[in-house]
């Protein structure tokens, strides 16, 4: 260890500076072992000399019932060590996180291409690509349904509809000078994390089962592992490192590759692993939604939206999994960044034959923003005005005009100060008019221009996950370990956490490690998800850290008041700062920490400590539609300019500058990092990124090849990205504020920028632009608006 203090013959210590983490660019604690390689992830853990490699056969069509299934062939296979099947399972074959309606393994009937059926575990994974081609699986055929339209038609939904409103839209629209309406669609979108689905399982004694999975959710895996081998989960123990990306993707839908492995080690006794290959992952697990959005608005001539109404219809896919609570944040981000007196919103998801769609960063906010910032570019183009001016004239108030639909007092409200700035710094009005007159003499390229804000609730809007708990040990070295329910998938929360103890103790930030998450440390946790990691799980930290130098102060009192005759021993007098702890009353005397931390433990003195936090004020009621499901808003706007090809439809995004706030920022690079990479993966999202499947329901874009993340040449060449100063978030943990999800709500403003572009083509011919706007869809309104002006 690198010594902070000198030590002196009295029993002082002198101090080097150290510098506060917080605040600071540290370096993310897995950074060199990303970029070289030495990062442990699943599938690099050593092999135990009994490990069984786990696949699985899934269903070779979207829908229908099984008659048959051929083992036989493959049980002949050398080193097959076992093949289940539902009929193994046991009578928990069904699993959910809100509505318990998943089948682990098909029994009767199939409900997507590729949902599993065989599990198989060989010694070799020659012999289990072998046995996985041998096995046949006879399905009789039934019609599935595999379109929202489809299934709103035939009423195939799941959980109820719900409805948040104020005022009277209805009214509102049939009075107002002038009314919209229409249709909007939205595609899903792949999570495209680099490490796919991985899990490996190790039997113990007594039942017992440790779970390596790459998941954001540690407990769900110890719960469901439990429940379906008919364990108890103090047998079952789950441990995750780190993920290769994750973006939602591994909330829930980690749970299936571990109960593989899991099921196999129990069946077997033998150690057991699986990892997806980028093919499997992409066809057979959720995606992010599918959206229908059926809309009215009414508005005045100046712009102001006096009424709304939106109706949405989500893809849910043959299960629930998470699709009620996202689509319950749809409706809670319809307002975006707008005070809308007269609203109402609707959700039903729907049942259809593909994967269960899941979790993705926005967790359906994402949707709501791209469906009322579509209706605020429809309304500017029937005004004839800049979509800027449409949307300042709507935008929540700092002293009225802010409560939310749901009822919701929309405080620390910076979003006309953001947009003003942001339109200022990144001369939208010059560029405006630029465009405008580029669009009526280039006859090769079309341009657009948009600014989109966001207003992101953060907490989960189920009262019961906004917890978090934290293990802390001091050890007599001055070292600390720090472990906790929240995971690591690459986007800094550990490296914040290290922060966050380090500044609370006065030390450096490498005398601080965070521990791999595990259930046996930390139990009953919530998933690392909502954009809430460094909320809950770094304050439940400080909570450990301030029982730890309570008791450490106390002590350190008695140990300065012995040095001065009549000074009485006083905890509240006790500093801890670099390195050292101090009496402020004896600015001689100091101790170092790892001196007061060795002392602490020869007296007795408890230096470990468990913190927890729960979020406070948040309570929202689902039925009423009613309540305050947020603890604060992350705000924030985007410009983006875009340029389309008028004879191919390629889109280009040369420039995007971004306005975020995102409180104090703990470190500034990660943060950054994460702003500038969410955006980019919602501009993604709205521009290339398409899934699409044959007429059977198989996913056709299911690798690099075919389905189009953006590249770095699809980076805005000019990219400005700034952080707004704000001080004034006083919920949490050092003033910050989260930053996951936020940013990639952002990317709608490519989105809009092209649409805004369509819009100056001559005539009042709206092409219904869809989103992903891909050169495709580009190419298709181009086309669509061509052959109308030819038939005028």
């Amino acid at each position: 260890m690198n010594k902070l203090v000198q030590q002196v013959q009295d029993g002082s210590a002198v101090a080097d500076k150290v510098d506060p983490s917080v605040g600071r660019t540290i370096p993310h604690d897995s950074a060199i072992g990303h970029v070289t390689g030495s990062a442990p992830f699943i599938d690099d853990l050593p092999r135990r000399e009994d490990e069984l490699f786990v696949g699985f056969v899934g269903s070779p069509i979207a829908f229908g019932t099984i008659t048959s299934i051929e083992l036989e062939a493959a049980k002949e296979v050398e080193g097959v060590a076992c093949l289940l099947t539902y009929a193994d399972v046991g009578e928990h074959n069904l699993f959910g996180p809100i509505i318990c309606d998943e089948p682990f393994l098909a029994d009767a009937e199939v409900l997507y291409v590729g949902q599993p059926v065989v599990v198989i575990a060989a010694s070799t994974s020659e012999a289990l690509r072998r046995a996985c081609a041998l096995v046949k699986i006879h399905v009789k055929p039934s019609q599935p349904v595999l379109s929202i339209k489809d299934a709103v038609a035939g009423e195939h939904f799941i959980g109820p509809r719900r409805q948040i409103r104020r005022g009277d839209p209805d009214l509102a629209i049939a009075t107002a000078t002038h009314q919209l309406s229409g249709e909007f669609e939205i595609g899903g979108q792949e999570q495209f994390y680099l490490e796919s689905q991985a899990a490996a399982a190790y039997p113990g004694e007594q039942g017992q089962l440790v779970v390596h999975s790459s998941t954001q959710n540690t407990t769900e895996i110890q719960t469901m592992v439990a429940e379906v081998l008919g364990l108890s989960m103090h047998q079952v123990v789950c441990v995750c490192k780190r993920m290769g990306g994750a973006f939602g993707g591994k909330e829930t839908q980690a749970v299936i590759p571990a109960l593989m492995v899991a099921m196999v080690a129990n069946h077997t006794g033998r150690a057991a692993r699986i990892v997806y290959d980028k093919d499997t992952d992409m066809c057979v697990t959720g995606k992010r939604h599918g959206y229908l959005c059926r809309w009215q608005v009414g508005f005045e001539p100046n712009g102001e939206i006096v009424g709304l109404t939106c109706d949405y219809y989500s893809d849910g896919g043959a299960a629930a999994d998470l699709s009620t609570s996202i689509m319950e944040r749809t409706l809670l981000h319809t307002d975006n960044a707008y005070y809308f007196a007269n609203i109402e919103v609707n959700g039903q998801v729907c049942r259809t034959h593909y994967p269960p769609n899941t979790a993705f960063r926005g967790f359906g906010g994402p949707q709501a923003v791209a469906s009322t910032e579509n209706i605020i570019e429809r309304v500017a183009d029937f005004l004839k005005v800049d979509s800027l001016d449409v949307r300042l004239r709507n935008l929540y108030g700092t002293t009225d005009r802010n409560v939310t639909p749901y009822g919701q007092y929309f405080s620390g409200n910076h979003l006309p100060e953001i947009m003003t700035t942001l339109a200022r710094t990144s001369d939208y009005t010059k560029r405006a008019s630029e465009i405008a007159l580029s669009n009526q003499r280039d006859p090769m390229f079309l341009r657009g221009l948009s600014m989109t804000p966001v207003k992101f609730g953060i907490s989960f809007t189920s009262k019961f996950l906004n917890q978090g708990n934290a293990l802390v040990n001091v050890y007599t070295d001055g070292t600390v370990q720090v472990s906790t329910g929240g995971t690591e998938m690459g986007q800094g929360l550990n490296t914040k956490i290290r922060q966050l103890v380090a500044d609370e103790f006065g030390i450096d930030y490498r005398h601080v490690i965070v521990m791999p998450t595990s259930t046996e440390k930390n139990n009953n946790t919530s998933p690392t998800a909502a954009s809430a990691g460094t909320d809950l799980n770094g304050a439940a930290a400080l909570d450990a850290c301030r029982l730890i130098k309570t008791r450490m102060a106390e002590f350190a009192a008695t140990i300065f008041s012995s040095r001065e005759e009549g000074l009485i021993p006083s905890a509240e007098h006790i500093v801890f700062e670099n390195g050292c702890v101090r009496d402020s009353r004896q600015p001689g005397s100091r101790l170092s920490f790892p001196d007061l931390a060795n002392r602490a433990r020869l007296e007795r003195i408890d230096i470990g400590a468990r913190g927890f936090y729960k979020t406070p004020g948040v309570d929202f009621n689902r039925d009423t539609g009613r309540g305050n499901p947020f603890l604060y808003f992350t705000q924030g706007a985007a410009v983006a300019e875009v340029k389309i090809d008028r004879f191919t439809g390629d889109l280009s995004v040369p420039r995007v500058d971004l306005l975020m706030d995102i409180g104090k920022s703990i470190n500034p690079g990660v943060d950054i990092g994460q702003i500038t990479g969410g955006f980019i993966q919602g501009m993604g999202w709205v521009t290339s990124e398409c899934l699409v499947y044959d007429e059977a329901g198989r996913l056709l874009s299911h690798s690099p090849t075919t389905y189009k993340i953006p590249a770095i040449t699809d980076v805005p060449a000019d990219f400005r990205c700034e952080m707004f100063p704000n001080e004034d978030n006083l919920h949490c943990v050092r003033r910050s504020k989260a930053v996951g999800e936020p940013p990639l709500l952002l990317g709608v403003a490519a989105w809009a920028a092209v649409k805004n572009a369509l819009a100056s083509l001559p005539g009042k011919v709206d092409p219904g632009l869809r989103l992903p706007a891909t050169g495709e869809e580009i190419l298709r309104c181009l086309s669509e608006h061509l052959a109308a002006q030819s038939s005028t």
